[in-house]
């Protein structure tokens, strides 16, 4: 379970101009920001390169290269982060130690970040977190990070990576090679949520429309009662027992 570089000053980042949405597969092009991160738009729009500066665009890192301020390992906050480091820039999965959960809740936001993983690795991105939940997965949905080549989920377009866990099926072919960077963009503006990797919309469906409530019944989060309801929470990134990493971490929270 459950972006690259271009040559500008490090106050300057492009934002493309998107245009329709689809339901899933669409390749969208991809420009990068001195942060880093994925901003595609949809396929066949135009795009427009804006001069701005991330603190100006909204976007907050929640990852400085150095430490691990501002994370937790869910249901402790406060205490020392364990089984996560930064070393080399990155933000690692060194040990056990539980999920690494942001400090804040969010509601309306996007991510971005970069991910790799290990032969066989996998992870995920869990969100809107219910901190009253015993574990994480049971009320936060999960966008799948996963080694789709050795890991046996990577079978199943419903928890391959890019896949909302489960629920519904990522695009096949759009996950790069073990060792190679992913570029993640997670949009969740109330009950809208789209999954974006490498520059293509995997996933992108309504929570509590009948078609989610028809997916969620016939899966495994059926007795889950709380599972993809909360309207705001926690953002995690998963301890699946496997070497995982993250870098280029960033959000911008929406109205």
């Amino acid at each position: 379970m459950l972006p690259r570089p271009l040559l500008l000053t490090p106050a300057v980042l492009f934002i493309a101009c998107g245009g329709a949405k689809s339901t899933g597969g669409e390749t969208a092009a991809t420009l990068r920001g001195a942060i880093g991160g994925a901003r595609p738009a949809a396929a066949g729009a135009a795009t427009t390169a804006v001069q701005t500066t991330p603190a100006a665009a909204g976007w907050i890192s929640l990852f400085d290269g150095q430490t691990i301020t501002g994370w937790h390992n869910y249901k402790t906050p406060g205490a020392p982060v364990v089984g996560w480091s930064a070393i080399n820039g990155e933000l690692v999965r060194t040990g056990a130690g539980g999920d690494l959960t942001t400090d804040r809740q969010y509601a309306n936001f996007e991510l971005e970040l970069e991910w790799k993983v290990e032969p066989g690795g996998n992870s995920g991105i869990i969100y809107r977190i219910d901190p009253s939940s015993d574990v994480s997965y049971t009320s936060g949905p999960e966008m799948q990070i996963l080694d789709d080549t050795k890991h046996p989920d990577g079978k199943n377009p419903l928890t391959s990576a890019g896949a909302n866990y489960a629920l519904h099926p990522a695009t096949p072919g759009i996950v790069k090679p073990v060792g190679e960077w992913n570029a993640v963009r997670l949009l969740v503006n109330g009950n809208h949520v789209e999954h974006w990797l490498n520059g293509t919309k995997m996933v992108e469906y309504e929570l509590g429309s009948p078609d989610w409530e028809t997916r969620r019944q016939a899966s495994k989060f059926a007795t889950w009662a709380g599972y993809g309801r909360a309207p705001r929470g926690y953002i995690a990134l998963q301890d699946h027992g496997d070497r995982v990493y993250f870098r280029n971490i960033r959000i911008r929270e929406l109205p």
